[in-house]
């Protein structure tokens, strides 16, 4: 019986969860027709442990290490399965990156354009997101770092953003844009700062998340900035 109960605590052992980014990439590219492609990533942690780790990038000063693209560039972001099955059983551990406001390439099972974002301080994606719920606002899908929050919003061009913020009295510098040419990190990625996750998951399912216009969030987004501790002028990546 104890030899049993042995084998039993081996097997079990022996099981472990491997990455799961390879499962995340392909329900962004394959079922919502997101173009991702993998990060650069981080070097590994130091025999101590690194409290923030560094980007494997050549730049020693990297403000977001780990968190963009490196090779390949932004540009080759893909809804492609063979590809991405590629890029991740070659890296699994690598981030995930989501072409904003991207073309998609799906195909005969539909195509259009990746969602855009705006990302905030946390503290103040906090009150935001409170704000809005208070208005009854529906949300999409919002990824949460340690330092910034970003909500997911609906495609949108650099004219219509342009006439959105020249309308502002004051945006705080602390905001930021992911158009068409941007890139956002998603969940389950590990950055220099920490775990990426959702704040608000997508539902589950097979259609694509659904995503609030920008011109419906952007308000509650400027005022909390403004608002937060450093007036909204202190960019924290």
């Amino acid at each position: 019986m104890r030899e049993i109960l042995g084998r039993r605590r081996r097997l079990r052992f022996r099981r472990k969860r491997g990455p799961v980014q390879l499962e995340a990439a392909l329900t962004c590219a394959t079922e919502w027709h997101w173009p991702v492609l993998p990060g650069v990533g981080l070097k590994a942690a130091g025999s101590r442990g690194d409290r923030e780790r560094a980007c494997l990038c050549p730049d020693p000063e990297c403000v977001v290490p780990g968190a963009h693209p490196f090779d390949p560039g932004i540009l080759a972001a893909s809804t492609d399965e063979r590809m991405v099955r590629w890029w991740w059983t070659n890296r699994p551990t690598a981030p995930i990156m989501l072409a904003t406001g991207g073309t998609s390439r799906a195909g005969a099972s539909g195509g259009g354009r990746a969602p855009c974002a705006v990302s905030l301080s946390a503290v103040a994606g906090a009150r935001a997101l409170s704000a809005l719920d208070r208005m009854g606002m529906r949300l999409g899908p919002v990824v949460a770092t340690p330092t910034r929050w970003s909500l997911l919003v609906a495609p949108y061009t650099l004219e219509q953003l342009g006439e959105l913020l020249f309308a502002k009295d004051c945006v705080p510098s602390s905001l930021r844009f992911h158009g068409e040419g941007g890139y956002l990190v998603l969940p389950p990625s590990e950055t220099g700062t920490g775990q990426v996750r959702w704040e608000r998951a997508p539902l589950p399912g097979s259609a694509a998340p659904w995503l609030p216009d920008v011109e419906a969030v952007v308000d509650a987004l400027v005022e909390a900035s403004t608002s937060a501790p450093d007036g909204g002028s202190r960019l924290a990546y």
